[in-house]
């Protein structure tokens, strides 16, 4: 049995609906897939404030982004692929 647990960042800031709605789908697919949900208010930081005002909520596994808001919202069933494929690596 692979004990891989999967650390996720969420990059958003309060207030934000999609942000909320990405966290709720993470933590959902968390109820059967180890995960580590890490919340980055990005208001909190200038220079993540910059690099994300655009483009939140952004999700990145693993330390490397996988969902950007711009590329459209990150479903559950596309975070379940996502963390399959890497399972697979």
């Amino acid at each position: 049995m692979d004990a891989h647990v999967f650390h996720i960042r969420l990059y958003g800031r309060k207030g934000c609906c999609l942000c909320d709605d990405v966290e709720a789908r993470i933590r959902w697919v968390g109820r059967e897939t180890p995960l580590r949900l890490e919340l980055v208010d990005i208001t909190t930081d200038p220079a993540l404030e910059e690099k994300y005002m655009l483009t939140i909520p952004v999700v990145e596994i693993d330390g490397e982004e996988a969902f950007v808001s711009v590329t459209g919202i990150m479903t559950e069933e596309e975070l379940r692929e996502e963390l399959a494929r890497r399972k697979r690596r």
